[in-house]
């Protein structure tokens, strides 16, 4: 599933360290670490009737990555939020929105690795679209497992939410060449840790259960999902998953801000057979719906 290209971006203002910039304008240098290592951080947001979703704890996770990293100079949350704000007003911006926000170390005196060469401060960058959900909700998406490992602790902590991202990548190009929506990433023990972009979950006999989120990122969507399981007194369980287990599951489904809560209905070839008759994803997303309509921080 290739996301389209929306006509209606063609003119979009782009917020790059200080100012909005018209698209075709908004750049950033050679020397910047984003091009020069991929060293930069970023989060994914979604804005619903006028309100971005969870504002605050993506720019909590942004900050935590950034300081785990090492950024100096790195932009408070009421710089940011403002520069958010600028954007999508002058896009005119107010639903169906997805922001890519992006954090990067700065420019680079000369080329090389080692952060003391980054003397510009750290740059931010606000790219905002007319994006609704990527996925198909009704019909849902096919995956493939990759043979490509999710990063653990031990190589890079995937909690950095961090811009190398040529581990996902490389999964989405073998889900590609398979004629998948998405790969399904394993962790280093062989267990299902997510896909190349989305947290995942399963249900079985009537319970919701998802990996540990030991080799993978914990998704804001995730854990937003845990606990509104929490409040439809659905049991949760998280604990290691093999692939085994989501062939033969109820229901599977990814969860993350680009797709909400999209419906899994293959994996390698394996039909996802309902056989209890399951409805927890549509009794979670239709709560999902309801605080995505209630929550947020206003635009204006």
């Amino acid at each position: 599933m290739q996301q389209p290209y929306n006509p209606k971006n063609e003119n979009i203002q782009v917020f790059v360290k200080d100012k909005l910039y018209h698209r075709s304008e908004a750049k950033v240098s050679v020397f910047d670490s984003s091009v020069q290592g991929g060293d930069a951080v970023w989060e994914g947001l979604r804005v619903y009737d006028g309100k971005i979703f969870h504002l605050d704890k993506h720019l909590d996770r942004l900050h935590a990555s950034a300081k785990t990293l090492a950024f100096a100079d790195i932009p408070t949350k009421a710089f940011i939020k403002d520069a958010i704000k600028q954007t999508l007003k002058a896009n005119d911006m107010y639903t169906n929105t997805h922001i890519r926000l992006t954090l990067t170390r700065g420019e680079k005196v000369t080329s090389g690795m080692d952060p003391r060469l980054n003397q510009k401060g750290s740059c931010l960058i606000v790219l905002a679209e007319f994006k609704p959900p990527v996925f198909d909700n009704a019909k849902g998406i096919r995956l493939i497992t990759s043979h490509v490992r999710r990063n653990s602790p031990m190589h890079l902590d995937s909690k950095i939410h961090h811009n190398n991202l040529i581990n996902n990548i490389l999964a989405k190009i073998e889900a590609n060449y398979c004629g998948a929506d998405a790969g399904l990433m394993l962790d280093n023990l062989g267990f299902v840790s997510e896909t190349n972009d989305c947290n995942i979950f399963m249900v079985k006999n009537g319970r919701l259960l998802t990996p540990h989120a030991d080799a993978c990122l914990t998704g804001i969507t995730r854990e937003t999902t845990i606990q509104l399981a929490h409040e439809l007194n659905i049991p949760c369980i998280e604990r290691n998953i093999s692939v085994s287990e989501f062939y033969n599951a109820d229901e599977v489904f990814i969860t993350g801000t680009m797709g909400e809560l999209t419906p899994v209905y293959e994996i390698d070839g394996r039909t996802i057979e309902n056989k209890s008759n399951s409805a927890i994803r549509n009794s979670l997303y239709t709560a999902f719906k309801k605080i995505t309509a209630t929550e947020g921080e206003p635009i204006e």
